[in-house]
C-alpha cells in the first residue's frame, strides 16, 4: 500500500481547469514527463519522474458532516491525490508533492488543506494566506526554502464535524 497525500481545494475552478493547471505547474518544475496532457490527470494520473502517481478528482459533500479546518468550515470541490511510489524515495517524493502543492496554489484561487489521511496538516491555505505546519519534520529548511511567497506557520487540525 502507498502513501496517499490528498490536496483538497475549494475553488470556483472545474475539475478540467484544475488538472490544466497542475500539468502546467508539474511542467513548469519538471516533474511530469512533457507527453503528458491535462485529461489524463483527470483519467487514470500520471506518474512523476520519482514516481509519485499524480491525478484529479471532484469532491463530494460528505454525508455525514461537513469539514473543519480548524474553526474554519471547508467545503472542497477539487481534490489533487498524490500517491508515493513504493520503489521510489519517499522524503525525495515528499519534497516534490510539497513543490507541486505550492506552485498550484499559485495558479489556483480558493482554500485548500494539504494532508496525511485527514491526520498530518501540511498546509493551509484561508482567504488568501498560506500557512504552514511548524512541525520541523513536514516543513524541514530545504522544502522551506522552495516556497517563495509569503507563508506563516501554524498547525492546523483537518476533521469533519456532524
Amino acid at each position: 500500500m502507498s502513501l496517499s497525500y490528498s490536496l483538497e481545494l475549494a475553488t470556483p475552478l472545474s475539475v478540467a481547469d484544475v488538472a490544466r493547471k497542475l500539468n502546467e505547474a508539474a511542467q513548469s518544475l519538471r516533474l511530469l514527463s512533457p507527453a503528458v496532457v491535462a485529461e489524463t490527470l483527470v483519467g487514470d494520473g500520471a506518474e512523476t519522474v520519482y514516481g509519485t502517481l499524480v491525478y484529479v478528482t471532484p469532491m463530494t459533500p460528505l454525508p455525514w458532516g461537513s469539514p473543519q479546518i480548524g474553526e474554519h468550515a471547508f467545503s472542497p470541490t477539487v481534490m489533487v491525490s498524490f500517491d508515493l511510489g513504493k520503489e521510489g524515495d519517499i522524503v525525495g517524493q515528499q519534497d516534490d508533492m510539497a513543490r507541486l502543492a505550492v506552485e498550484l496554489l499559485a495558479r489556483v484561487p480558493g482554500d485548500a488543506v494539504l494532508h496525511y489521511e485527514s491526520e498530518a496538516v501540511w498546509l493551509v491555505r484561508l482567504n488568501g494566506e498560506l500557512s504552514l505546519s511548524e512541525h520541523s519534520d513536514i516543513w524541514p529548511s530545504n522544502r522551506l526554502s522552495g516556497i517563495s511567497g509569503p507563508y506563516r506557520r501554524e498547525t492546523y487540525e483537518y476533521s469533519v464535524q456532524d
